[in-house]
């Protein structure tokens, strides 16, 4: 048999050929099918997950097909007593300049800054920023697509956006930010509070304001709004589809009404600025009290500030009713003689011999040094005598005394309705520390812990706790959260408060009385004042000197049947009036005009037929509010180019006599006005609701101002204006 070698070899190899295929065939297949696995695993992968390389492919699907919007809920009000507004929303705007030469429009039209000279005249007009500084920052020494204007291009009103926009200039645009409106300037600042953005991004529309100090930081969870928004669907057009529009309501903030009254918180602030220029002390602060309730009805403090400008923010942050500790020095007798009549350990009539006593190796004087001779105790309360008051406190007992000042509330936070509040402290431990804290050294307390410690005196015996917020209310659901008086003891009897307010009108009545100052015709007043050594910071011991002092003065009126409390601390005064060094005729320019209006107030409840209530003109355009208030019979000064109110003094609810003058503020540039024959009261009520640096010099009326009528109040540094008494 023939064999065929050579058709063998040929279907061998076909043999091969096929088997190769097939194994390519499958090894294709195989790939593919791999490649195909990893495809499913990597899709399955992303549907899952939605990310690639970290990029968010759900985010950037819903940016496309849903559409969502922010509805920013408003932040709570402030309200004072009966409602006038303290601290409300706004917004403010920053302006930036485009310079950046690419930024056209879709005609090729510059979008950027094409005149300075004239970007420069328009901003300098608006802003407090010079010529000069304008076109500093619009000619840059680095290439920059943008630039902003410092502190100056901040913080700009609506009716300061509208100055620039009506100018119409090339290249200047606002971004605008939540800000908050405080209509009254410096009115109870530390205590009202400020509130700010959260962040600096202007174009963030979650952007909130968030409390920083005061009533807006103790409550901001309350006033804080919650926002709404709107989400909606879309095409691949980016129209919405029908039917696909949800809407969530924004929900605004709580409006707290605070205790103060505006009237009497404006009076207030004015008498004090008195105090301030005359006396020019590190620091002065008073309160009003309502004594029965424990309600703050004013408060204020020097240095000060506006929260619309910020305006002496930098001089003083801190609260100094209830953050500020200090020896209170003559004031804490009150309690002393309360402990004393209260435990049965006061004898009036007992005699002693002041000037001087010694306690362990300390000798301690009275203010008089030389004292008064043998004295009966019963004149150491109205002659403010240190060696009487310990020795009613040895009488008493130290540990009795201490119980005492427990009860009374010393050494430990009020509760007050405020941040930063400090609970003070006792120094007791020597026998020497427990006498002196008699005469209020060596103990700390806060104004808010000594006023709700005399409340008890001034209210029989019932101790109140202090408080400045009255309600809460929900403007969404209308549920109110009210804030009643609260007592938090009884340290002494009705009886015991009777006989130590008796001893507190003899400080005022009688010829040897440290309050003779402090002395209101047909009013009863009780009084303690206080003279406290200041400790030295650098070292042991207390600074030495006339003016290195507290001074003070407490008082509560009527004596009878106590409706008000007044108390009033000064620190270390460079001048006093009339060259009294025991500061209490200095004190009394503000105590005494306070309590008699306080008092007139409450005696008098028929108005006079010359009185006319002060109405609110704010957002009434100008040529209205005047037309108004003249047809009152008031005299208007309106400050400002601009046709609509945004601020006046007196504020809306105050009692003024006919002619008295009103002045109107405006949303225009400050311009100054024609002040001649104006009084010592409006020229302090011009500073006060424009914020210009105004110096007074003189005692009467208006007979020159060093700024032109019309210009610029600030192209000023200062303006000085010069009073004297009519001949």
């Amino acid at each position: 048999m023939k064999v065929n070698f050579k058709k063998r070899l040929t279907d061998s190899k076909k043999t091969k050929s096929r088997h190769n295929r097939r194994v390519f065939g499958a090894a294709f297949l195989a790939i593919i099918a791999l490649v195909f696995l990893l495809f499913v695993c990597r899709f399955s992968y992303i549907a899952i997950n939605g990310h690639v390389k970290n990029v968010n492919l759900k985010a950037i699907a819903a940016d496309k097909y849903l559409k969502t919007s922010v509805i920013p809920a408003q932040r709570g009000n402030i309200y004072d007593a009966t409602g006038n507004v303290i601290a409300e929303d706004a917004h403010s705007y920053t302006v930036y300049a485009v310079l950046n030469k690419t930024f056209v429009d879709a005609k090729g039209k510059p979008l950027y800054v094409t005149d300075k000279d004239k970007v420069a005249d328009v901003l300098s007009k608006n802003l407090k920023i010079s010529r000069s500084k304008v076109l500093k920052y619009l000619n840059p020494k680095e290439n920059a697509y943008q630039v902003e204007f410092g502190s100056a291009g901040r913080n700009l009103s609506l009716a300061q956006k509208d100055n620039i926009e009506k100018a119409k200039l090339k290249g200047i645009y606002f971004n605008q930010t939540p800000s908050r409106l405080y209509p009254n300037g410096v009115f109870a600042s530390h205590e009202v509070g400020l509130a700010q953005p959260a962040n600096n991004n202007e174009n963030d529309p979650n952007n909130k304001l968030v409390g920083i100090m005061g009533i807006e930081k103790y409550f901001n969870k309350q006033l804080t709004g919650k926002n709404g928004h709107v989400e909606s669907k879309r095409d691949n057009f980016g129209y919405n589809l029908n039917g696909s529009v949800v809407k969530t309501k924004a929900q605004n903030g709580d409006n707290v009404y605070l205790t103060l009254d505006s009237q009497l918180e404006t009076y207030l602030e004015t008498l004090t600025s008195k105090v301030q220029k005359i006396a020019d002390p590190k620091e002065l602060n008073a309160v009003v009290m309502d004594a029965k309730t424990g309600q703050i009805l004013a408060v204020t403090q020097r240095p000060s500030f506006n929260p619309m400008t910020r305006k002496g923010l930098d001089k003083m942050w801190r609260d100094a009713l209830v953050a500020d500790t200090y020896e209170p020095g003559s004031v804490m007798k009150i309690l002393t003689l309360s402990a004393a009549i209260n435990t049965g350990h006061y004898n009036p009539n007992e005699l002693y011999d002041s000037g001087s006593i010694r306690v362990g190796d300390s000798v301690i004087k009275d203010w008089q040094t030389s004292g008064w001779g043998v004295i009966p105790l019963k004149q150491a309360f109205p002659r403010s005598s240190n060696v009487g008051m310990i020795r009613i406190e040895q009488d008493m007992g130290a540990q009795t005394w201490f119980h005492y000042m427990r009860k009374f509330g010393l050494g430990k936070k009020t509760g007050i309705q405020l941040p930063g509040e400090e609970a003070g402290s006792i120094q007791f431990k020597r026998p020497v520390d427990q006498a002196v804290t008699s005469f209020g050294q060596g103990v700390n307390v806060t104004m808010v812990q000594m006023l709700q410690a005399v409340s008890a005196v001034a209210n029989n015996g019932t101790m109140m706790q202090p408080q400045i917020v009255s309600k809460i209310v929900n403007p969404n659901t209308g549920k109110t959260t009210f804030y009643k008086p609260k007592v938090v003891g009884h340290p002494i009897t009705p009886d015991t408060a009777k006989q130590v307010r008796s001893a507190m009108q003899e400080v005022v009545n009688d010829s040897y009385g440290t309050g003779r100052a402090y002395k209101i015709p047909g009013q009863q007043v009780a009084v303690k004042t206080g003279t406290a050594q200041i400790a030295n910071p650098n070292g042991g011991g207390y600074l030495t000197g006339d003016k290195n002092y507290l001074f003070s003065v407490m008082g509560i009126a009527p004596a009878n049947n106590p409706r008000y409390m007044v108390y009033i601390t000064m620190k270390q005064p460079q001048n006093f009036y009339d060259n009294d060094t025991s500061a209490t005729k200095t004190l009394a320019l503000i105590f005494n005009p306070l309590m008699q209006h306080l008092l007139t107030a409450t005696n008098n409840s028929n108005k006079q037929v010359s009185e006319v209530t002060m109405p609110s003109v704010v957002n009434k355009s100008t040529s209205d509010a005047e037309k108004l208030l003249t047809k009152k019979g008031l005299t208007v000064s309106t400050i400002g180019t601009g046709n609509t109110i945004v601020q006046q003094l007196p504020l809306a609810g105050e009692s003024l006599l006919k002619q008295q003058r009103v002045l109107l503020l405006t949303n225009g540039a400050m311009t100054m006005p024609d002040t001649k024959g104006w009084s010592k009261d409006d020229v302090m009520k011009l500073s006060e609701i424009t914020g210009a640096p105004i110096k007074i010099n003189g005692d009467g009326y208006v007979v020159s101002q060093s700024l032109k009528p019309g210009a610029l109040m600030k192209s000023a540094d200062q303006i000085t204006i010069t009073l004297k008494q009519p001949d």
